[in-house]
């Protein structure tokens, strides 16, 4: 799937009154700015590296979630917002969907208790897992867009898309989108 159809997929499964994005182009790695580029353009959880670049742990919060019965595959999906811990400064907007079949149930019931954020479920259960990096995307935001990650829209920030592997098996699509950063 090319990215912009991939984009496309993930952010339809969450639709918001007003445009999520005013454009959204992918770009390559290589002509990522600085600080959006040690962000990104790793193959890391970006739960970990949030926490680094921020100096500060991460809550998740949970903005929408859906399920799909386990006969169409069995995916769990959520929009979610990832916060310095104990404040309301948003540092990262995400659109996730899990393929639960590759992972434990208890890996499973502690990510839809949406306590934890994603990278440290898996990390603390051990799970084998590899990050694939999709592409990387040079986003304007849209009204939606801005709101989640209080900024103008209009304005641009970077995000990524991204395929966990989990004991080899592609178990994660993810679009996760960097709220600004400053002296980018």
């Amino acid at each position: 799937m090319n990215p912009h159809d991939e984009l496309n997929a993930l952010i339809a499964m969450f639709p918001d009154e007003t445009p999520l994005f005013e454009r959204a182009e992918h770009i390559p790695s290589s002509l990522t700015p600085e600080p959006y580029k040690q962000m990104l353009v790793h193959n890391h959880h970006m739960t970990v590296t949030m926490e680094s670049y921020h100096r500060s742990p991460v809550d998740v919060r949970v903005l929408a979630e859906r399920h799909t019965p386990a006969q169409d595959g069995g995916t769990y999906d959520r929009k979610i917002l990832l916060l310095k811990s104990g404040t309301e400064e948003v540092v990262q907007f995400g659109i996730v969907r899990f393929h639960f079949q590759y992972v434990t149930e208890q890996v499973r019931n502690e990510i839809l208790d949406g306590k934890t954020p994603l990278g440290h479920v898996l990390i603390n259960h051990n799970v084998l897992r590899q990050i694939d990096l999709g592409a990387i995307l040079r986003i304007t935001a849209g009204q939606a867009l801005a709101s989640y990650l209080q900024m103008e829209a209009g304005e641009v920030t970077y995000g990524r898309l991204a395929t966990i592997f989990c004991n080899e098996k592609p178990a994660v699509d993810l679009l996760e989108i960097s709220a600004p950063l400053p002296n980018a």
